[in-house]
């Protein structure tokens, strides 16, 4: 192992002992080594799955959470360059992360009923914006759906549960799993549709009303929890759950629209 990657692993991990089971893993690639080099990352995937627990309902196994976030740890161990100066936790978070979201999504913990009102408002979205020519409002679409204000903002409190996660990910929740398709995302048809996916989301979140952008900005790029964009709109947490999700819902209308879900 050259001297650079030693000093990587030394900063990566502050431990003599795991530097050193990382060094017989990188070099040849030694099944014992990576073995203990899972185990010692283990809590990490607890905390990052507590912290994506955190905002599912109570009928979600945390234990699931655990175990798809594992496949997660494993493919950032598997494929972890300490040349490229990253420390290991900043490489394995997202990919624990969207191994959990992917789980979720095979799951399919969702109840039909939630999956149900969440179709309903997006094709809400879909006509009364062809009819319109703009973004519609809550009160329009509660009308359109033959609701009223209160049921309209239930339906969003329980359709919130749908739209956790990165962005990319929350916009095609629901949709059949990349893994009945046979793709995976290092396929390069699987690939391609996450770049092009990524590309279509920031055009589309450039269209939405000022109050919806600053919300997914402030929640996506700056990393705020709904109580502290809560905080800074002058809102309650709920209320800033409500304008996330609807966000969300109106960026399904139109990628639907246009194919890319």
């Amino acid at each position: 192992m050259s001297d650079s990657r030693r000093e990587s692993m030394g900063r990566a991990s502050g431990d003599a002992e795991l530097a050193g089971w990382w060094d017989r893993w990188l070099t040849a690639r030694d099944p014992k080594a990576r073995e203990r080099i899972i185990v010692h990352y283990s809590p990490l995937v607890k905390f990052v799955a507590g912290r994506v627990g955190a905002g599912l309902p109570s009928s979600v196994d945390p234990g699931d959470l655990v175990s798809a976030g594992v496949f997660g740890l494993i493919d950032a161990v598997e494929r972890f360059d300490s040349d490229r100066g990253v420390k290991f936790e900043t490489f394995a978070v997202p990919r624990i992360r969207g191994a959990i979201f992917d789980g979720l999504r095979s799951l399919d913990w969702v109840p039909r009923s939630v999956r149900s009102r969440a179709r309903e408002v997006e094709t809400a979205f879909h006509d009364l914006e062809a009819r319109f020519g703009r973004s519609p409002s809550e009160e329009e679409l509660s009308t359109h759906l033959g609701l009223t204000s209160t049921e309209f903002q239930r339906w969003l409190a329980a359709i919130a549960s749908t739209t956790v996660g990165p962005l990319d990910r929350a916009l095609v929740a629901g949709a059949e799993p990349r893994s009945l398709r046979g793709e995976t995302p290092d396929s390069p048809s699987g690939a391609y549709e996450e770049v092009e996916i990524r590309r279509a989301v920031k055009v589309e979140v450039r269209k939405l009303p000022d109050r919806e952008k600053l919300v997914l900005s402030l929640y996506y790029d700056e990393g705020l929890t709904l109580a502290e964009i809560g905080g800074v709109l002058g809102v309650t947490e709920s209320r800033v759950s409500q304008i996330h999700t609807k966000a969300v819902l109106q960026l399904r209308s139109r990628m639907s629209a246009s194919g890319m879900t």
